[in-house]
């Protein structure tokens, strides 16, 4: 590590990065007008998280920003980052002046009192532990018993590795006394108990009364390293780390990054003798693109979406009010109403006609079953009267007769009986076929009733009318069946009228649709008949405006020729004056000549300005003129057809 190359780098006076720097800038950058040297391409630093009062340190490493913060002394940058090239093999003069720089503290400067318990010995071995620690991590060979009675070189050492940790790049030169190095680098590093260290103690460090300050000292680098450490793992904004930096962000510690960054390129780029840095500038812009890419998407989804609710908006205007629309919905819905009620009301007739038909059926049986249970007792009591009788042969005979044929006659009776009633099962079953056949007709009847809307009331002239029909299947009278208006003389006069009715008004509605689609037609024909119009006009319009522009032209060159041809006279009349001066008085009549043609020519000039600009005019008129008419055609073709 090449620790005797000085940085062109002048220390900082102010913890918060105000004060300038020495460093070169482009021959472009706007010169000071005071002593301080010329301002840094990075700019002042905006963080300093350590507002440590300014030391002595004559000399700052390029390595580092402009921060005075002890804990970013040491960066992750190249080994020669910073260093003017050289266009030869000698090296070139230091700027560092050296510590005879006004930063170093006046006399009358007083140090913080050391308030740790230093002679304690578990506090010093507590110390000595975390320095030996400490030094180990960092790659230092520590012995175990050093730190118990160190000698001046291992403390020399130990002190020059804990500097060279926070600074790399710190000028320890072989040929310089340790006492000076040794104060001026704890004055860089901000110690705070400078004042309670002597350097008469260094040769001897290990003494009784020297070895706790100076065990002090070290502790308090060692805690400073282990600080640093914490911070630079922390990824904390004002690390200045690109690779730290999000992909969006809005804190202001990342813009700065962001700006350093680019100026350490930009002034690489510059000490190679470049003044523009494109590929810096570009590498910055797209880093911020990439920041605002999502933002940007976000916005144009936020205007598509602004322009659709204006649609809507614009749609909304036009439309018809939502009131209108309800109040429709809610007529229709109010007569939908009655109509539902209404069927509502017939299937609940229906309903009760069905339950007194079950009924019916109930009461029947029941008497039916009575009537079985009467014949089976008289049955019961015949056959005990046949029994007791005392009849003769003859009488049983005859009786017996009279019983087969009795008998023959019930089965014949039976027999038909079970005929006649399979018949009316058949009967029944057919008949509950075309009740249900009728039913379900009603059913058609009645919906489409209700789809053509015409449940009553109907529309005038037909109020009184009522076009509903219910079956009655339980009636005993044939006439019964049907409920309602009469089929043959009302309902189907009725249907015939409304259809009629209806053939009328479309027959009107497509009369309608004719005139309005002829209406059509001729607005569309006077439409084009006008079109044509305009663009006749607009072509005599450009006739007339490239006539004007040939006029100017031609003015214009007759103007530039009557111009130059002055301008000749002129030097005419100079050359013949000059000539009249030196010849005599024989040259008058010429004179007088050429100033009568130059007159001439200034009237042709003036002639010509003054037809050019009446024909500007002219032109200007008629173009007024035809937009006049073609704008009060279009207004009498607009209001024509905004009243059709």
């Amino acid at each position: 590590m090449e620790y005797g190359r000085r940085s062109t780098m002048q220390p900082h006076g102010d913890p918060y990065g105000n004060a300038r720097s020495n460093l070169p800038v482009p021959s472009t950058v706007k010169k000071s007008t005071h002593g301080h040297g010329r301002m840094s391409l990075a700019g002042p630093a905006m963080r300093a998280p350590y507002p440590i009062p300014p030391g002595t340190n004559p000399r700052q490493s390029l390595m580092r920003s402009q921060n005075v913060n002890p804990l970013l002394q040491s960066a992750s940058k190249p080994q020669n980052y910073g260093r003017t090239p050289m266009r030869s093999g000698n090296r070139r003069g230091s700027m560092w002046q050296g510590g005879s720089q006004g930063s170093a503290p006046p006399s009358s400067q007083t140090y913080t009192k050391d308030t740790r318990p230093l002679r304690d010995k578990s506090f010093q071995a507590k110390m000595r532990q975390d320095v030996a620690t400490f030094l180990i991590s960092t790659g230092f060979e520590v012995a175990p018993q050093m730190l118990q009675n160190i000698t001046g070189k291992d403390f020399r050492a130990v002190f020059q590795h804990l500097i060279l940790y926070f600074d790399p790049l710190w000028p320890f030169k072989p040929e310089q006394r340790f006492e000076e190095s040794f104060m001026q680098a704890l004055k860089a590093m901000k110690y705070p108990y400078l004042g309670q260290i002597d350097i008469k103690w260094l040769p001897t460090p290990a003494a009784m009364h020297s070895w706790p300050a100076l065990l002090g000292m070290l502790h308090w680098l060692v805690e400073l390293g282990r600080a640093r450490e914490h911070y630079m793992d922390s990824g904390h904004p004002t690390l200045q780390d690109p690779a730290l930096i999000p992909e969006e962000f809005d804190d202001i510690h990342h813009h700065l990054t962001l700006a350093f960054d680019h100026n350490s390129r930009a002034y690489e780029v510059f000490l190679q003798g470049q003044d523009v840095f494109p590929e810096e500038e570009k590498m910055l812009e797209e880093r911020y693109a990439r920041k605002d890419a999502r933002v940007f998407t976000d916005l144009e989804q936020l205007r598509e979406r602004l322009k659709e609710i204006h649609a809507e908006w614009e749609q909304l205007k036009k439309s018809a009010p939502p009131f209108e629309e309800l109040k429709k919905d809610n007529g229709s819905l109010r007569r939908d109403k009655l109509k539902f009620e209404e069927i509502l009301r017939r299937f609940e007739e229906r309903k009760q006609k069905w339950t007194r038909l079950v009924q019916d059926e109930k009461t029947e049986l029941e008497y039916n079953l009575a009537n079985l249970e009467k014949m089976r007792a008289e049955e019961q009591r015949l056959s005990d009267i046949v029994k007791v009788q005392n009849l003769s042969p003859e009488e049983v005979l005859r009786m017996n007769t009279e019983h087969e044929s009795l008998t023959r006659e019930v089965e014949s009776l039976k027999h038909k009986i079970a005929e006649t009633s399979q018949v009316v099962v058949r009967l029944e079953v057919s008949l509950t076929r075309k009740v249900s056949d009728a039913e379900e007709a009603l059913d058609q009847y009645t919906s489409l009733l209700s789809t053509l809307g015409l449940f009553p009331p109907l529309p005038p002239p037909l109020e009184d009318v009522d076009l509903t029909i219910d079956l009655h299947s339980a009636a005993a009278n044939p006439q019964g069946l049907l409920s309602g208006a009469d089929i043959r003389k009302v309902v189907k006069p009725t249907l015939s009228r409304i259809t009629e009715m209806k053939r009328t008004a479309h027959a009107d509605v497509e009369s309608e649709r004719i005139r309005v689609d002829d209406e059509l037609d001729q607005l569309n024909l006077e439409c084009e008949t006008i079109e044509e119009e305009v663009l006749e006009v607009m072509n005599k319009t450009n006739a007339l405006s490239d006539q004007a522009d040939e006029l100017r032209e031609a003015a214009q060159q007759e103007a530039l020729v009557s111009n130059a041809e002055a301008s000749r006279l002129e030097r005419d009349l100079a050359a013949a004056r000059t000539a009249a001066m030196a010849n005599g008085v024989g040259v008058k009549s010429r004179l007088q000549a050429l100033q009568i043609a130059y007159r001439e020519q200034v009237e042709k000039v003036n002639r010509l300005k003054e037809d050019t600009v009446r024909a500007v005019i002219k032109n200007s008129s008629d173009i007024v003129a035809f937009k006049d008419e073609v704008s009060k055609q279009l207004q009498y073709l607009r209001e024509f057809a905004e009243a059709n």
